[in-house]
């Protein structure tokens, strides 16, 4: 599992249609924007190969200027673990 966060500078005349394509790609989250052009998304993907194939199309996005990872993390733990008593 990998879960980030990013900060998105987009162009400001197209904000409305960038943030349209980004809520269209699988696992990502808009959690705020502002007027300007920032936007503020989280992205979940299963593995960290998917997350930089994901980072690389978020600068394919139209208006997109620039993408800035803020937080990563990642799991390789299986889903499915089972306690053990001591």
């Amino acid at each position: 599992m990998n879960i980030s966060s990013a900060i998105i500078y987009v162009t400001p005349e197209v904000l409305d249609e960038a943030c349209e394509a980004l809520m269209r790609m699988a696992g990502v989250e808009i959690h705020a924007r502002s007027p300007e052009g920032k936007v503020v998304v989280t992205l979940e993907d299963d593995d960290t190969n998917s997350a930089a194939d994901k980072y690389a199309a978020l600068h394919g996005v139209a208006g997109v200027a620039s993408v800035a990872m803020v937080y990563q993390y990642s799991d390789d733990e299986p889903v499915d673990t089972e306690e053990v008593e001591a």
